[in-house]
């Protein structure tokens, strides 16, 4: 047995923890909500992606229970192979409609869609123009890719200006852009408008991940883009934020470009089809987010951001700018958010420390997140408890 191996990896662990870069696995002992059962007591919930606060709605809930029922617990393997079940094409329809596409394609995960656009679709005589802030999985699915790339810094339009005159001075046969449509995390919403004029300029693709938008930014929660008030060519999201919380990921585009991906993208034709309960859950959560009710969700979603943002910038916190809900407080150093959310833990409040690689180093912070089945009451108390522990440890 290679001993030296385990021995480095066990190394490296206690040099992570050492740094306070350890990233704690708490166990939850409830649905996902605004309060969740953790060590054994209720705690208030503000870490999670539950925009909406369906991810323990009982319709959700419901709705997968009787598609598992219906159809197993999936195709035990690939659609090309085992076959697509017609709630996968119900799923499809049905995000593609929403978002206002003409076709969609289903992923086991919302990594994956992103790992699976670019290769399929872009060759060594094409380019990748990509915001430097962009999520590890577009970083990723770039990287698959022949093409060649360009990075410009997060949302500055003169970079991203300057790189698509170097590809297309470079002889690009097909540029695309690609952004996040808010960023995860610092809660900055993508400048999708001014990206949509460069792209037009220089005949280039935009491509934009809305994990963190589908379901509540924009009219109808359509996304990024639709809170623009432009269109895009390609939209990859997720069902396991927003949209139910389970997982689960998806690309929309034109019907070619999806009639494609489904004969090329690797992780399409190489991964299990995404479960039956996963697809029903989704669909009930698309039912409520594209309707009055989701629009009732959304203004309450943002009424508790504006609440909690306000306090706690009156409570002396730094917090990054912004109006999504979202809301990182900024710390700086890695063993402090780590004690601070210990502490909050403590007094109640459930919240995850983010440090290097998370997050650049002398960055860490707490990335709070809002959602709409937060009270005004729930908010108020974890303003509270924030700023008994941020006294406690100097932060304020």
């Amino acid at each position: 047995m290679n001993m030296a191996f385990y021995d480095r990896v066990s190394a490296e662990l206690a040099d992570i923890d050492a740094q306070g870069l350890t990233k704690p696995e708490r166990v939850i002992a409830s649905r996902q909500g605004p309060v969740i059962s953790v060590n054994g007591r209720d705690v208030l919930n503000f870490c999670a992606n539950n925009y909406l606060g369906l991810a323990g709605d009982e319709r959700v809930v419901q709705a997968g229970i009787k598609a598992q029922e219906k159809w197993g617990a999936g195709t035990a393997s690939v659609r090309f192979i085992c076959g697509t079940l017609e709630i996968h094409k119900e799923l499809e329809r049905a995000i593609a409609d929403y978002l206002g596409f003409e076709d969609a394609i289903l992923f086991a995960a919302a990594f994956d869609a992103n790992g699976g656009i670019f290769e399929p679709l872009f060759g060594a005589e094409d380019a990748i123009v990509s915001d430097s802030l962009n999520h590890a999985s577009i970083i990723d699915g770039v990287r698959l890719s022949k093409a060649q790339r360009y990075r410009f810094a997060n949302s500055d339009m003169a970079d991203l200006e300057a790189k698509l005159k170097e590809a297309r001075a470079a002889g690009a046969r097909n540029i695309i852009i690609a952004t996040d449509g808010a960023f995860s995390m610092d809660g900055y919403i993508g400048k999708i408008d001014q990206i949509r004029a460069l792209a037009d300029q220089y005949e280039a693709l935009i491509m934009v991940d809305d994990c963190h938008a589908t379901g509540f930014l924009g009219p109808k929660g359509k996304g990024s883009f639709a809170h623009c008030g432009v269109e895009v060519d390609f939209v990859t999201g997720t069902f396991g934020k927003a949209l139910g919380g389970a997982m689960g990921g998806f690309i929309c585009a034109r019907k070619n470009v999806v009639e494609l991906l489904k004969q090329r993208a690797r992780p399409y034709l190489f991964s299990n089809a995404l479960a039956p309960a996963v697809c029903g859950s989704s669909l009930e959560a698309i039912r409520i987010a594209s309707g009055e009710e989701g629009d009732k969700l959304r203004t309450q979603l943002f009424a508790n951001a504006a609440r909690f943002r306000s306090a706690m910038a009156e409570a002396g916190f730094d917090l990054l700018p912004g109006e999504h809900p979202i809301i990182p407080v900024m710390l700086g150093d890695a063993k402090l958010a780590q004690d601070m959310a210990a502490r909050l833990l403590e007094l109640g409040v459930y919240v995850i420390g983010f440090s290097f690689p998370v997050v650049p180093r002398g960055q860490a912070r707490i990335r709070t997140q809002m959602s709409a089945a937060h009270t005004f009451e729930q908010i108020d108390a974890a303003v509270a408890a924030f700023t008994q522990a941020g006294k406690e440890l100097g932060v304020i």
